[in-house]
């Protein structure tokens, strides 16, 4: 063959490819050229975005967006005018003009290019928008989120500080001790599987495409702060005076269905049989194990203190702090519902609602005792 023809046949070969080659959309902002997926945008203020394929298009190239998961082309939250196309350096890139009318969550997505003969890829065309009244009510939030935040994680230390001042944990209920680490190893695993682990991501982006995956990294500091700092109280009740006091058996029965419940949802995940239950499942149900050791958690020390008419040895400050977090946990739902117009979202995250509200309760009923019914009960050992 001469080297003309093979020529040739590489030019055809090129070709082949050039035409075949999937072209790439993805958004970003104007400023630089990093893919974007998240936006911001506060009612009645507009907001630019770029849109930009690695090949050249033409004016007749027509762009067809949706808006998830309505699948709508039409929304009453957003609106947006789309310029006509400018080509640099084999690049076409769209500029969009975001208006926002009312609050809510969007997914505005490029859905199909008509008009044109390229093979395209439209995965990563898509940006989450967050449409909000006032971004003075976010700072507020972001600022009551911080707040809880330390309020929860610096709410073990006082029973610590107590117990070491004491040198005694007498008055603290073991009951509450074992279900608390269980229920905090769980969350532990449950934080850590989202943020971390490639495989149980995947299977969330699956399930929920484009969504983001609700865990961040203060979720997973906060649990393993508070799963190794409940040992180091379990570790307490070794070494110091502890009277007659040891764990029930109810409460021995109810750790070794929690235990058993684990197990089985580690099994059904293992075994590539049970197509229905993947790792995401298995994360899924040591989450529903944490919210119900929460439900049940605060009882044993409640019913302790009323049947020694008592809370001596039951740090207040540890209650104080907890009932500032659950507030500040609740306070901050409502004005993002606010915010967003998604009151919806209070009842779709279950688990963070309950814990904030369950968490106010009992910490209402422990300063009811504390203040209120015990309150002149000076230090005692009565038998437990």
């Amino acid at each position: 063959m001469g080297f003309t023809a093979i020529k040739f046949l590489l030019l055809v070969v090129a070709l082949g490819v050039s035409v075949n080659a999937e072209v790439e959309f993805f958004f970003h902002s104007p400023s630089d050229s990093d893919v974007l997926h998240d936006l911001d945008i506060e009612i009645g203020h507009t907001s630019a975005v770029v849109l930009q394929a690695n090949s050249v298009f033409t004016k007749d190239t027509n762009l067809s967006f949706v808006y998830e998961k309505s699948k709508s082309t039409h929304s009453d939250k957003l609106s947006y005018d789309l310029s006509s196309p400018t080509v640099k350096d084999g690049v076409t890139t769209w500029r969009l003009t975001m208006h926002a009318h009312n609050p809510g969550y969007v997914t505005f997505t490029l859905q199909a290019v008509n008009g044109s003969t390229h093979n395209y890829s439209t995965e990563e065309s898509y940006i989450r928008v967050q449409l909000y009244h006032s971004q003075a009510i976010n700072v507020v939030s972001q600022v009551i989120g911080w707040i809880y935040f330390v309020a929860w994680s610096i709410s073990f230390y006082p029973q610590i500080y107590i117990n070491f001042r004491r040198k005694s944990v007498i008055g603290l209920n073991f009951d509450f001790l074992l279900l608390n680490v269980l229920g905090f190893l769980c969350y532990s695993v449950y934080n850590i599987s989202l943020f971390w682990i490639p495989t149980v991501q995947r299977e969330y982006h699956q399930a929920h495409p484009h969504d983001v995956i609700p865990v961040e990294v203060n979720d997973v500091v906060f649990a393993l702060h508070a799963f190794f700092i409940t040992c180091v109280t379990i570790g307490q009740t070794a070494i110091y005076e502890r009277g007659t006091q040891k764990v029930s058996k109810i409460c021995i029965g109810i750790a070794s269905l929690a235990v058993l419940a684990i197990f089985i949802f580690i099994i059904l995940a293992a075994v590539p049989s049970v197509a229905t239950f993947n790792w995401l499942s298995m994360v899924y149900g040591f989450s529903y194990v944490k919210l119900g050791i929460t439900i049940i958690k605060y009882m044993p020390q409640a019913w302790m203190n009323y049947r020694r008419k008592s809370t001596v040895g039951w740090s207040i400050g540890n209650i104080l702090l907890d009932f500032t977090g659950g507030t500040g946990s609740i306070l901050q739902m409502l004005l993002l519902a606010y915010n967003f117009n998604d009151w919806a979202s209070i009842f779709t995250n279950p688990a963070k609602f309950w814990l904030g509200a369950l968490s106010i309760l009992f910490d209402i009923l422990f300063m009811v005792q504390h203040y209120i019914l015990y309150r002149n009960r000076l230090e005692d050992y009565e038998r437990i």
